[in-house]
């Protein structure tokens, strides 16, 4: 690895098994964890050696010092990333620098130096966009009696019911589905388990989709062969993927003629309707599951509907000329 003005940080390949990079992506639990986090440390180390082929894979992580992981923070900041996104990178590093320290490459004092780094501040409003009960609506109407349509209509409703993530969603399997009590139970990050709840008009469409599915163990959500067959893997229904949840969202709202929303903006949604409905902050935290409250608190939109109230209050003076 070539860092800027560091020149003694050649080092002979690591190999895989002790290579600090795979180590700590080995540890995630989550698919969707190791994907993102091996984007990070991939980044970084094209950022760091200036090819663009690299990846974190056999970089000598162990030889990072505290001069070293600063400079990273700056460059990282210098690229115009917001600050959660720059953030996420100084996690990938501080973990994989902790990998080095557990596989005895690198001493405690180095590795406690080279991983303090204070997080990037920002203030900034949640991305993303509220989703009207009428785009759901139009996106619902677009699903047919097709077994492709019936999943769509039942992922759809998950989504805007429950707020969950799309690699949630993507994670659930039949036996998470609880009809008596309404529930699902969600694996979110860091592997934390919680349960969240369907409305009845959701209840009915999942069941529909159920119907279709069968009663085979497996993923909740599955891809559909273009012969309208559930497609399986060992005899058992594969999950969709992130992705494939956002390709079945932008189809879907696409045959709509509506504008493109996200899996996040169901959730972003999810969140300020629970928050409006007066909804306490605790109970929107647990059933999202945030780590911190004042995340939830960040999709809040009372405060931003208050504001406006006042401005409403505020008359434009009619066209009058002086004099």
């Amino acid at each position: 690895m070539s860092l800027p003005a560091v020149s003694d940080l050649a080092a002979p390949p690591v190999e895989p098994a002790r290579d600090p990079y795979h180590v700590y992506l080995d540890s995630l639990t989550s698919p969707e964890s190791r994907r993102t986090m091996r984007g990070c440390l991939d980044r970084l180390a094209r950022l760091l050696t200036g090819d663009d082929g690299a990846t974190g894979a056999g970089q000598p992580w162990h030889l990072l010092r505290y001069e070293h992981t600063v400079r990273i923070r700056t460059m990282l900041t210098e690229q115009g990333w917001s600050a959660a996104y720059v953030n996420k990178h100084i996690v990938a590093l501080r973990r994989v620098l902790k990998e080095a320290w557990r596989l005895g490459q690198t001493s405690a004092e180095d590795y406690a130096r080279a991983s303090d780094l204070a997080p990037v501040r920002q203030s900034r409003l949640p991305a993303g966009h509220h989703v009207p009960p009428e785009v759901v609506g139009a996106a619902l109407a677009t699903c047919d009696d097709s077994p492709a349509g019936v999943r769509d209509a039942a992922l759809i409703a998950v989504l805007y019911s429950t707020g969950c993530r799309r690699a949630e969603i993507g994670g659930l399997a039949l036996a998470d589905y609880d009809p008596g009590a309404r529930s699902l139970r969600v694996r979110g990050k860091r592997d934390k388990e919680r349960l969240v709840y369907l409305t009845a008009d959701a209840i009915g469409l999942l069941e529909r989709w159920l119907a279709v599915r069968g009663a085979t163990p497996g993923a909740l959500f599955s891809p559909i062969s273009r012969a309208g067959r559930v497609r399986e893997r060992d005899g058992r229904p594969v999950g969709l993927t992130g992705q494939g949840i956002a390709d079945v969202l932008a189809r879907r709202l696409g045959e709509a003629g509506v504008s493109r929303r996200t899996a996040h903006d169901f959730r972003r949604t999810f969140i300020g309707e629970l928050l409006d409905a007066g909804v306490d902050l605790a109970t929107a935290q647990a059933l999202v599951g945030h780590s911190s409250p004042a995340t939830t608190a960040r999709y809040d939109r009372r405060p931003e509907k208050t504001r406006r109230d006042a401005v409403d209050r505020i008359r434009l003076p009619a066209p009058r000329p002086l004099g």
